[in-house]
């Protein structure tokens, strides 16, 4: 049996598809909200009320039903006038055109099936460290996307029968620690980002000290266990102590929580760790335990931050990653730190054209991982996978749309030497594909939160658009000023002290207006509130078809690869704990 590809030419007919409906229904979502007012957004897109709208989209949730179009119109717009006159049509249509709709994901068991008819056996089989389980040391979310992503990439390092994975954008280091404690995987760790990349360094250094003395207390307690008087399994208990005195390791209904006996785990922490853990982690600690399996938990919070390309870093900071990197090289050649269950942080801008063996000097070869790789850095971990033969397989989970570069924007920003990260695949090429940044920071909106009650920021929106007739009626200066406005909702009181705080900021002169003055404009564009809330709940609406014409053009890439064997696209988590949630999966032809 052969993995279950989804055909190059049925890709193409769902892309065009996408492609179809976002050509008519994309100038809503390339609308900006700052403008909303000043150049009336509303009635230049819309044919219906602020009240059909948001009817429409409540009544329609979880409904799905074939896309009629009304004459002279198509997708729900009036083939003349460009406007939306039929609100539900649209909403059916862009329910059909989102990736569930289209038809093109598999499922994570799906994908796990696949890879065994691979590999034709059972995939992933139990790592000697039971014991480390994601939630122990990650917040939800972060422990949700690590456990199924882990999942998949050590059934993709047994499928290719290799033992090393190369992660991109590893930030923390969380995945990485994860993937090599638990499947006994050799991670390296690459991140733009040196302070990530030497805080996890650091908090590796420690986690191997850690792991050694719970490992032979874990052994120890087995050993305990065995030898009980009726053999039966230890029965979990609290890990909490009133006195504080234990802290015991058990098993608890498929998970671990941290039960260590103080006086003996401490005292093993205690010869394993040098005199400045100790500073750090007293391992006479009662919570020395619980330190063990939190030790990865600082920051669990997503850096979203755009990658900054090495020729604009200073001097001082590039000398500083490559000594850093050849300090790491040389401890690695006087055979310390070479221990396989934890990995090795390194610090670099990665492209396509990078030269891994020269961040790696034990390179072999390998799996490619990206876990929400910010803007370019997904698709150039997809150029990467095809460009290095020693890469065999990949996936790669972007975010950050909006920080896409793309080919056929007039202004090319962000290109880094030509190379954009939309579109990818040649089909999408030729057809010059184009979404726009607007477009693509609607694709960031979490249609799924949203509609299960997670609200957007409207008033924050709504005073920004205010604010921006404000410009417009009373400074020359207001379409230079859009960008640098900032963030002055968080710390204003009032919609009078906003405007106060964003003219301060952008150095206008205040004393034009009188808090009257500021106070009307805001009374006479809330009645026109909801027109902003609907208009953006249409936003929500069409995020996942971007999103999708974005993934597929991906997929798509892969499939135009004549060394890939196997590529999927794969929803690996829940959107409601993650919202970007798929994975762009694909494997090279065997080499054995």
């Amino acid at each position: 049996m052969a993995f279950n590809d989804l055909p190059i030419d049925t890709l193409k007919r769902k892309i065009d598809e996408a492609q179809r409906f976002l050509s008519i229904s994309l100038s809503i979502s390339n609308a900006h909200t700052v403008d909303f007012y000043t150049r009336d957004v509303w009635s230049t897109f819309m044919c219906v009320s602020p009240e059909e709208v948001l009817c429409a989209i409540s009544s329609t949730h979880d409904r799905m039903g074939a896309v009629e179009e009304k004459e002279n119109t198509t997708f729900g717009f009036c083939n003349a006038s460009k406007k939306l006159v039929d609100i539900s049509a649209l909403l059916r249509a862009a329910k059909a055109h989102s990736l569930p709709g289209l038809g093109v994901c598999m499922q994570l068991e799906e994908l796990m099936h696949n890879l065994t008819l691979i590999y034709g056996e059972t995939i992933v089989g139990d790592s000697p460290d039971k014991a480390l389980v994601p939630d122990e040391f990650m917040n939800c979310k972060k422990a949700h996307e690590v456990q199924a992503m882990s999942e998949v990439v050590a059934s993709l390092a047994e499928c290719c029968r290799v033992k090393q994975v190369i992660d991109v954008g590893s930030g923390k280091g969380y995945l990485c620690s994860y993937l090599s404690m638990r499947f006994n995987l050799q991670v390296f760790g690459i991140d733009s980002s040196s302070t990530n990349t030497h805080g996890a360094q650091e908090r590796n250094r420690k986690l191997k000290k850690f792991s050694k003395a719970y490992q032979k207390q874990i052994r120890a307690s087995g050993n305990q266990a065995l030898d009980s008087e009726d053999g039966s399994k230890q029965h979990s208990r609290n890990c909490e102590n009133r006195n504080g005195n234990e802290n015991f390791i058990t098993k608890e209904k498929g998970r671990f929580v941290a039960e260590a006996e103080t006086s003996d785990f401490s005292k093993q922490v205690g010869s394993d760790l040098s005199a400045s853990d100790n500073a750090t982690l007293d391992p006479s600690d009662s919570d020395a335990g619980s330190s063990f399996l939190s030790m990865l938990s600082l920051d669990v919070i997503e850096d979203a931050s755009p990658r900054v390309h090495p020729s604009q870093l200073s001097l001082e900071e590039r000398e500083r990653r490559k000594r850093e990197n050849l300090e790491r090289k040389a401890r690695e050649g006087r055979g310390k730190d070479s221990d396989r269950s934890l990995f090795s942080p390194l610090t670099s801008y990665v492209t396509a054209e990078t030269e891994l063996k020269t961040l790696i000097t034990e390179l072999e070869d390998a799996v490619l991982v990206g876990l929400h790789t910010c803007g370019d850095l997904a698709p150039s971990t997809l150029r990467m996978f095809r460009a290095k033969q020693e890469l065999r397989a990949v996936c790669s989970v972007g975010c950050c749309y909006h920080l896409l570069s793309e080919e056929f924007d007039q202004d090319r920003q962000g290109c880094v030497s030509g190379v954009c990260g939309f579109p990818m695949s040649q089909y999408l090429k030729d057809q010059a594909c184009f979404c726009g940044r607007n477009a693509r920071m609607s694709a960031c909106l979490a249609l799924e939160r949203v509609s299960a009650g997670g609200g957007l920021p409207m008033e924050s929106l709504f005073y920004r658009a205010v604010l921006h007739v404000i410009l417009q009626d009373h400074y020359d200066c207001f379409k230079s000023s859009e960008k640098r406005v900032g963030n002055v909702y968080s710390k204003a009181s009032s919609f009078v002290d906003y405007v106060r705080r964003a003219l301060r900021k952008l150095d206008l002169d205040e004393t034009k207006l009188s808090d009257a003055d500021i106070q009307c404009y805001h009374d006479r564009y809330t009645p026109r509130m909801n027109e902003m809330v609907a208009f953006n709940m249409l936003k929500v609406t069409l995020a996942p078809c971007i999103e999708g014409l974005i993934l597929l053009d991906r997929l798509c890439y892969l499939k135009e690869q004549e060394n890939v064997s196997h590529s999927a696209l794969v929803q690996l988590f829940d959107p409601l704990q993650s919202p970007r949630c798929y994975a762009v999966v694909g494997i090279k032809e065997s080499t054995v």
